[in-house]
């Protein structure tokens, strides 16, 4: 099973979106195996961003995930990773699919509600970056006889 990091960003939380955004994930029969909400320190959020350090829009990134609670999130399950970004959409909710979450909830590019890690290797350096081995749980839904032969 692949696994993949998700963050609802300061907005999301804001909104009271999360329990939306978190349900898409739930219904497409993908598996929970972290959560927490918290207040991201400049820190974390520039290790996060520091692929975008030398990009003129880097601050404002930092500055936005800095500026309230996020709730962060690790997912499992078969071709979570490519799954999880066609749920999430075009970083541009403008340009992003009606049925994404960014193309029904979105606004503005600044403003665009949740990331997902866009790769095996992302996934796994953000996965790690955001939490502890001991916050993630292994556990087997019931339901998972029901979704993969």
């Amino acid at each position: 099973m692949e696994r993949t990091f998700i963050m609802i960003k300061p907005d999301g939380v804001q909104r009271h979106l999360t329990g939306d955004i978190i349900h898409r994930f739930e219904s497409k029969g993908f598996t929970m195996v972290g959560m927490k909400m918290m207040q991201v320190d400049r820190e974390l959020a520039e290790k996060h961003y520091d692929v975008h350090k030398e990009r003129p829009f880097f601050k404002g990134l930092v500055d936005f995930i800095v500026s309230a609670p996020v709730i962060a999130m690790v997912w499992e399950g078969e071709d979570v990773i490519a799954s999880a970004r066609n749920i999430i959409g075009a970083t541009n909710p403008v340009s992003a699919a009606p049925g994404s979450i960014r193309g029904d909830l979105g606004v503005s590019i600044g403003r665009n509600l949740i990331h997902g890690s866009d790769a095996p290797e992302t996934a796994s350096a953000e996965v790690a970056l955001w939490f502890d081995e001991s916050e993630l749980v292994d556990w087997e839904p019931v339901r998972k006889s029901w979704l993969y032969e």
